[in-house]
């Protein structure tokens, strides 16, 4: 093989890897019981409301799917990412729905996903506990 030859396959494979290296597996939040102060569980309206003034903080638009489940959507940049998020007496969950310019592929999506979500779930419990 050819000096060029072998430069230019170098080079290709080297796209190849740094594309895939990139992503990470999708983190979902499933099922969290949370409580309030007292130790009750908030009412499925106040997960509601701690949920949106969670989203509302950290820059992500909340709308009501249906009752019970609130569909989020952050952007940034030319970023954006949409998840459900169920909600019931004391629990909540959040789910990956779609994304754009994340790289979303097989269950598999750009590191910065999961870090906003991990900070969605953060802000939703510490709105609850000033319940």
């Amino acid at each position: 093989m050819h000096a060029k030859t072998l430069l230019i396959v170098l080079f290709a494979s080297l796209l190849i890897l740094a594309g895939c290296r990139g992503t990470v597996p999708v983190h979902n939040v499933s099922d969290t019981t949370v409580t309030d102060v007292q130790g009750d569980h908030p009412s499925a309206d106040q997960m509601q409301q701690a949920i949106r003034s969670a989203g509302a903080a950290l820059g992500w638009r909340m709308s009501e799917v249906e009752p019970g489940l609130l569909e989020a959507r952050l952007h940034l940049r030319d970023h954006v990412a949409v998840v459900e998020i169920p909600y019931a007496d004391g629990q909540y969950s959040i789910r990956y729905k779609d994304s754009a310019n994340l790289h979303y592929q097989d269950g598999q999506i750009h590191p910065n996903y999961n870090n906003w979500i991990i900070n969605l779930d953060n802000q939703i419990r510490a709105q609850v506990s000033t319940l």
